[in-house]
């Protein structure tokens, strides 16, 4: 790769890690406004949580919240952001299926 190259690449993810900085600082500024004080590090997307946790697909977390696994007071809805959970990042624990 070359100096070029890499200096372009760089400016990308400056960019892409500003862009990020700026959609956490609105969504932080938002749920203050309406009286939420939500720490962010503890509250993450479906999608993020799959990250922290290594799990391989979202439909697996989506299927624990219907099923109750995750308790309720776990899960937020922000519908001011298009219907968003949000799950507490915390491991979740499954009991595995009983095969007679």
């Amino acid at each position: 790769m070359e100096v070029d190259e890499k200096t372009e690449l760089s400016k990308k993810i400056e960019a892409l890690l500003a862009e990020g900085d700026a959609a956490i600082a609105d969504a932080r500024s938002y749920l203050i406004s309406q009286g939420e004080l939500v720490d962010l590090s503890e509250w993450v997307t479906v999608k993020e949580y799959c990250l922290r946790f290594g799990i391989k697909n979202v439909e697996t977390v989506l299927n624990w919240i219907s099923r109750g696994i995750v308790p309720k007071e776990n899960i937020m809805v922000v519908e001011e952001f298009n219907n968003t959970k949000l799950i507490k990042a915390i491991p979740y624990s499954v009991r595995s299926a009983k095969v007679s």
